[in-house]
């Protein structure tokens, strides 16, 4: 048989962000896969070097629209070590409430994308259907759905109030009866095990040598998880159970996030029961006394890193984010090759990349 390469991307509609895909198939199987990126650059990273550090909250909230309080969250926290201030506990939680929101968005928008890419449009409406009662709190409670503006260096700009939060308790028992679907989909049907058990394997070994993170290293059997190992906001106070399993197929990381859906719901519960009292803030001040820091946050899709310098002024001098798509990216240029073409959206989909993320 001929070798052939299929372009897939920039445009495509398997992807929801440009990405270029070069494929190399002798038949139906995938004998060499390359990844070229960039489509989304924006120089985000160079901007923030002329903006004041509150200013540059505004710039790192848009590097990416589903994990935007993420990435303001980790970028705070890097400041406020640079300027040595202290948490309000009230800040803290509210800024881990609106984490867990976040993440159980992205966790359903993720199961909508794979449903819909492996032929489950169904669960895909149903998911995303789901995923707006949690766009709708969030709205609630920062009054945006997608950049929400509710961290500034130093805290929180929103506060919850009570009526707030018996109304985003309300939407989180509805959403909790809704996970069961979901469950059974992962765990028992047998069409959608067909299309995702032993797909895409990603081994032990090779998380470790790229460096994956999040719930694709944890479908792995890796354990690292920043709420547990390295708490930071309000995850101190509170249990963060693990989800971690080893088979490390594209099934695996999608159990992975339905368990986590349901550990999310937990956790935005026990914060909205027992909210501290106290200010949202602290007021620092507008210039950064010199030196440099680095803040770790786990974001929907794994460990998202900043390193913040300053050399005594307003502005930063230097930014630079580590996003958990880069790893994901080299993991899934080796998943590739040996594949049926039919699998190629199972695998892209079952990755969740964000490349606004990772081109910045």
């Amino acid at each position: 048989m001929s070798r052939v390469t299929v372009p897939i991307g920039p445009q495509h509609p398997l992807l929801k962000e440009p990405i270029a895909l070069r494929l190399d198939v002798v038949g139906e199987r995938v004998v060499a896969a390359e990844i070229e990126i960039g489509y989304v650059h924006r120089g985000l990273e160079r901007l923030l070097q002329g903006r004041t550090f509150q200013q540059g909250v505004a710039v790192v909230e848009r590097i990416c629209g589903i994990c935007s309080h993420a990435h303001t969250t980790a970028y705070c926290q890097a400041v406020e070590a640079l300027i040595d201030v202290d948490l309000p506990p009230r800040a803290a939680a509210i800024r881990t409430l609106l984490c867990e929101l976040e993440r159980l968005h992205s966790h359903l928008l993720w199961l909508g994308v794979l449903s819909e890419a492996i032929g489950f449009t169904t669960v895909f409406m149903y998911a995303w259907r789901d995923r707006e009662q949690v766009l709708d709190a969030m709205e609630l409670i920062s009054g945006g759905r997608i950049a929400h503006g509710a961290n500034v260096v130093g805290g929180v700009r929103e506060d919850v109030s009570p009526a707030q939060a018996r109304e985003v308790l309300t939407m989180l028992r509805q959403l909790e009866m809704q996970l069961g679907l979901y469950q059974e989909l992962v765990e028992r049907d047998r069409s959608f095990h067909r299309r995702t058990r032993g797909i895409a394997v990603l081994s032990a070994a090779q998380v470790q040598a790229y460096g994956v993170v999040g719930p694709m290293a944890r479908a792995s059997g890796a354990t690292l998880d920043i709420r547990r190992s390295a708490p930071y906001a309000a995850y101190g106070w509170l249990e963060v159970p693990a989800a971690v399993t080893n088979e490390g197929d594209v099934w695996a990381r999608a159990w992975t996030r339905v368990q986590e859906l349901q550990h999310s719901i937990d956790l935005c519960r026990t914060l909205l029961s027992a909210l501290p009292a106290g200010p949202l803030a602290r007021r620092v001040a507008e210039r950064v006394q010199a030196g440099e820091a680095v803040s770790r946050v786990e974001a929907p899709r794994g460990e998202l890193f900043y390193y913040v310098r300053s050399e005594g002024e307003r502005t930063a001098a230097r930014v630079k984010a580590r996003t958990p798509t880069l790893p994901a990216l080299l993991a899934m240029a080796e998943l590739l090759p040996g594949l049926q073409t039919g699998d190629i959206a199972a695998v892209v989909a079952g990755c969740d990349l964000c490349m606004a993320c990772a081109d910045r």
